[in-house]
């Protein structure tokens, strides 16, 4: 009875738990119900569960609970318990017909995990979870309710075998890749044809078929569901980011060509669309989008000619009957469906299938329709322009004797673009529609596409650009000089000239793709005439009126012209300029620099307060400011001299402070950009650089001033703020142009020490504001760094030590300050990580700069040095493991920081306190895991310089020598202590480079070494492990890999003792891969985390 009970209890905190009365009930109920799950008898009360609860929901915690048992890393339960729960899983889903939906996906759930995680255990010499098809055919034989749980297993097996979740914690990203392939080579191939079988056969019984009844409706859901994950499947291990599904190709085994030769399988996908309602027919042509992608090399030349033959067909007889893609998912799909017939087929081979003139003409026909409904689905039209500008990309390669009649429909396709977007400005002005220009992800992309189209025939494009653009302009002109013009009307016009400048800048970028002309050159110059009047006209009119859109477009058009005609690499006598000077007398470079920079200066003054077009703007400028021709050519304008000389927010109002503090970010890419400029010509001329630092100066004598009251009332405190804001903002702009020894200096010496005392007094202050204490460190971080060796300075110099201090000033003065604010957990990054991390960065680029002798901090008892590291290591105590590499830029800083104090400041490694060097300890053993590349490698670095150290100290008492310092013998001390640390760290390198995708096997290899030498006997001991853990007739290969890892390697750590073992490690790693090719693969297990 106490067991009924029990159950009862269960029933009732399930039903508080998912319907509670209120949330404290729901919050006790999760207490308990936890507490249950983590329960040594949970196992016994699930099967009750299953067996006796009347509740959907306790048959819900039945499930969830079993699937974490059967997930848990350390295997808690036998096979033979796994085999129970499995076959007991399959009886229940095929004798309770009547459970609600969401306990059959959990209990399907369960059955796959198990499948999975379970995929190479053999029991009597049978592999006991691979009888997957022979177990589901007893649902397929039984009612429609258990054909369709049947289906879903199958559905549900493919994506859990193909998909690495976060459940997933006992898989490593190979083992799941074995277990993967194994699957597909066992049994993928069965599924699929068993997923078409089933589909023939309810297409044959299609009338018969009730799509209103749930079941039936189901089974054929599921069926083309299980279809589309088997022809999803990652094949081949690759893993490909979804977002670049639509340019992959499906790599298709080559034991799957009988099928895919098959035509049938082909047109069944097709049959199928044209009968299935709406509501599935989607389905089905996702199919044939993966169907139409696979592998060129699966056929022979022949062969691929008559299976495009027949996607050709079938998509042709799709077209003569389009009426069902007036669904959006019918239609979405189909656009993909025809993306690909060029992503994955040459244009040669288009243009040889039987009725391409029809074929090509249908595809124009139905793309001119699809960019006319411009509201329908706009998200399709992307794969549609693919198609296009694949294929005309394609046309100076073709090879075939066929016409490809692309020069006939191409131009209708621009054509119907251009006019379908100036068409669409007035019903979206009109009715208040969402504007599609707001959208500017999706514009840059379509314009990207129209860039290629529109240069085929490219002078019907100019010439239909040219009298659009003549009729808009004139129009709006026509209405700026009429004081009664109606406000719609306006910007109707502005709408429509926008689109015209997008799509004018977008076709001149497309030069780039054709070999042009002088006649398409001087096309280009005459559209550029017209948007260049444009400019000037709207330009005249900025303290009146001023439209956003069309002023974002200006931008772009001139960031297309400037990547066609200006630069290095752009020819000098290129014709664009014949028309440019017939209309608007320009004729050289200067010139339209000239323009190009007024129209800057013109944003930065009248567009101040929009935070999009300052930052385009300033985009622009810093592009100019990059070209080592065009950038000497700027600096002879009258508009950049003027710029250099009244950067003030007097002229620019972006720069003042009576704007929002995130609209002050673009800040250092101006003066990014006038650091640039000025360091043209700037030489040693030191009166020029005070000149053009007065504004700053004079920033910095206000917050002088204003520091000064910092206590008292009349402390403007908002004011002040931004103020320190915007200069450094300034300085880390004006630090990162100047990347010569000279102009760093000037920098330095008129930064120092007023006004970086200022900073710091500013960070002293507003220490918990990471507004104002980020743009101060992040200076700080630039102005340390030793880019271009622009800190090699001279030997009687003390700048590179009174640099340090000032860096080790900031550092301390914030580290010590952030942590005493209790900071909440949602906030952490932004309120403090994010901090720590710059500070992290400057400590390593003061570090690695390699201009500061540190040796004589301490030989003159200048405790800097000191102050900092004790800085750093109070604020890595206080950042929880787990968010070192929860953080990427946190992690990078921080691990980076590791590697180089491990090379050059070991004594202080070495002086740690237990607890502290064991923590750093841990943080290395964590990233040695780590997904970034760059962090694994560093934690490999430094791991390797703490061994090295480690084993040159335990040589040196080997040899009785006397212990040198007190960190070797501090250090040695704690190994005594704690021998375990070497021994996991040991198992832990081994373990990723025998059982895990090691991408970086060199750096891998260089600690591993020391860690073997430093532990000769765990090693051993380690080494039988592995190799008593592997099958029968695998262990001799493996005790042979071990044998070869340690062929001629020496008890030393010599660079020739260390490249030994690197190639000896390639070629241990190599074999012992080829050897575990099959089932039972065992990792290394190293116990509990001996770390902590």
């Amino acid at each position: 009875m106490a067991e009924d009970f029990d159950i009862q209890k269960l029933e009732l905190l399930c039903k508080q738990f998912y319907e509670p009365a209120n949330p404290s009930q729901r919050t006790e109920a999760e207490k308990v119900l936890v507490n249950f799950q983590q329960s040594p008898s949970s196992l016994n009360q699930c099967q009750l569960l299953l067996e006796r609860a009347d509740s959907s929901y306790s048959q819900l915690l039945a499930a969830t609970t079993l699937n974490r048992l059967v997930s848990k890393p350390a295997q808690i339960l036998s096979l033979q318990q796994r085999i129970d729960i499995r076959n007991y899983v399959l009886n229940y889903l095929l004798t309770h017909s009547k459970l609600a939906p969401f306990v059959v996906q959990a209990l399907i759930q369960l059955f796959c995990r198990i499948t999975k995680l379970g995929w190479f255990d053999s029991y009597k010499d049978e592999y006991v979870f691979r009888n997957v098809t022979s177990d589901i055919r007893t649902f397929l034989q039984g009612t429609v309710e258990q054909n369709v749980i049947g289906v879903q297993i199958l559905a549900q097996l493919v994506s859990e075998m193909n998909t690495l979740t976060e459940a997933d914690v006992t898989l490593t990203m190979m083992k799941h890749r074995k277990i993967a392939g194994s699957f597909r080579d066992v049994l993928l191939l069965e599924i699929f044809q068993l997923s078409c079988t089933l589909l023939k056969q309810a297409l044959e019984n299609c009338k018969n078929l009730n799509f209103n009844d749930e079941a039936q409706y189901g089974i054929l859901a599921n069926l083309l569901k299980l279809a589309y994950n088997c022809l999803t499947y990652d094949f081949i291990g690759t893993s490909q980011d979804e977002s670049s599904d639509d340019l992959c190709t499906v790599q298709i085994p080559s034991g799957w060509r009988p099928t895919f030769m098959d035509f049938s399988t082909l047109q069944l996908f097709f049959d199928l669309f044209g009968s299935l309602p709406n509501t599935l027919s989607s389905m089905a042509l996702s199919c044939l989008v993966q169907m139409a992608s696979v592998r060129r090399t699966l056929f022979d030349q022949q062969e691929r000619g008559k299976f495009l033959d027949h996607l050709a067909n079938g998509v042709r007889k799709i077209l003569l009957s389009p009426q069902r893609l007036s669904e959006p998912g019918n239609y979405h799909e189909f656009c993909r469906l025809l993306a690909r017939l060029k992503s994955n087929y040459q244009l040669g081979e288009l243009v040889s299938v039987q009725n391409y003139r029809e074929l090509i003409q249908l595809i124009a026909k139905f793309t001119v329709e699809c960019l006319q409904m411009w509201q329908f689905s706009p998200n399709s039209v992307h794969y549609l322009l693919s198609l296009w500008q694949r294929m005309i990309t394609s046309v100076p390669y073709v090879k075939a004797t066929e016409p490809h009649y692309l020069e006939t429909y191409a131009p209708e396709v621009t054509r119907t673009y251009i006019t379908s977007r100036l068409d669409s400005v007035s019903v979206v002005v009109r009715e208040g529609l969402e504007d599609p220009l707001e959208d500017q992800g999706m514009v840059s992309q379509q314009l990207e596409q129209l860039s290629t189209i529109g240069r085929c025939e490219y002078v019907k494009t100019c010439t239909l650009l040219m009298q659009l653009f003549d009729t808009a302009a004139g129009n709006y002109q026509d209405l700026l000089s009429n004081p009664s013009a109606q406000e719609m009307s306006v910007a109707i016009q502005e709408g429509q000239l926008t689109w015209l400048v997008y799509i004018i800048g977008a076709v001149i970028g497309g030069r780039v793709t054709f070999t042009s002309n002088d006649e398409n050159d001087n096309m280009d110059g005459q559209l550029v005439c017209r948007v260049i009047q444009l400019i000037t006209l709207t330009d005249s009119r900025l303290s009146a009126r001023g439209c956003e859109k069309l002023e974002v477009a200006m931008l772009s058009f001139f960031e297309q012209f400037r990547k066609i005609y200006i630069g290095d690499q752009v020819q000098k006598a290129s014709k664009v300029y014949r028309a440019l000077n017939d209309v608007l007398g320009i004729n050289e470079e200067s010139q339209i620099l000239s323009i190009i920079v007024r129209k800057i200066i013109t944003n930065l003054k009248f567009w101040g307060r929009c935070e999009v077009i300052v930052k385009k703007t300033l985009s622009l400028l810093e592009e100019l400011s990059i070209g080592y021709s065009s950038v000497r050519k700027l600096i002879k304008l009258e508009e950049i001299q003027f710029m250099l000389n009244n950067h003030t927010s007097e002229h620019f109002l972006f720069l003042g402070t009576n704007l929002e503090v995130s609209h002050m970010k673009c800040r250092t890419t101006f003066y990014t950009s006038l650091g640039r400029l000025l360091m043209v010509d700037l030489g040693e001329d030191e009166e020029r650089f005070e000149q053009f630092m007065l504004p700053l100066r004079g920033s910095f004598d206000i917050l002088a001033q204003m520091l000064s009251q910092a206590d008292s009332p009349v402390f403007r405190n908002d004011e002040a703020q931004k103020l320190v804001i915007g200069v450094a903002r300034d300085l880390r702009g004006v630090a990162y142009a100047l990347n010569t020894k000279i102009a760093f200096m000037m920098l330095f010496e008129w930064i120092y020490p007023t006004y970086t005392d200022l900073l710091i007094r500013s960070i002293q202050l507003w220490y918990s504001e990471p507004q104002v204490t980020t743009p101060i460190l992040k200076f700080f971080a630039e102005l340390v760094q030793n880019r271009s060796q622009r800190l090699h300075f001279d030997v009687s110099s003390p700048n590179g030590v009174l640099l340090f201090r000032e860096a080790s000033k900031v550092i301390c003065s914030y580290g010590t300050r952030i942590l005493n604010v209790e900071i909440p957990k949602e906030r952490i990054y932004s309120m403090k990580l994010k901090g720590v991390s710059i500070c992290f960065v400057m400590l390593k680029a003061t570090l690695a700069g390699n201009y500061v002798n540190f040796g004589v901090f301490r030989l003159y008892g200048d405790d800097a040095l000191e102050n900092v590291l004790q800085t750093f290591i109070k604020l890595l105590s206080s950042i929880p493991q787990n968010d070192l590499l929860e953080y990427p830029k946190l992690s990078q800083s921080y691990y980076f920081l590791l590697e180089c104090l491990t090379s050059d400041h070991m004594v202080f490694i070495g002086s740690l306190e237990a607890p502290v060097f064991l923590y750093l300890l841990a943080t290395i053993s964590e990233g040695l895991g780590a997904l970034d590349t760059m962090v694994c490698t560093s934690c490999c670095n430094a791991l390797d310089n703490i061994v090295t150290y480690i084993f040159k100290q335990v040589t040196a008492k080997a040899k009785r020598r006397a212990v040198t310092s007190a960190s070797s013998a501090n250090v040695l001390s704690i190994l005594e202590q704690r021998p375990e640390i070497l021994q996991q760290l040991l198992a832990t390198v081994l373990n990723i480079i025998m059982f895990e995708e090691c991408r970086n096997q060199f750096s891998m290899s260089r600690p591993l070494l020391g860690l073997v030498l430093l532990n000769s006997d765990y090693f051993t001991q380690l080494r039988n492990t592995i190799i008593s853990s592997q099958p029968p007739d695998k262990q001799s290969l493996m005790a042979q890999g071990f044998e070869n890892l340690m062929d001629g390697i020496e008890s030393n750590l010599m660079a020739k003792n260390r490249d030994r073992f690197t190639q000896n490690l390639s070629v241990f790693r190599r074999d012992i891969n080829e050897s575990l090719k099959g089932p039972n693969v065992t990792a290394v297990t190293t116990g509990a985390d001996m770390m902590t």
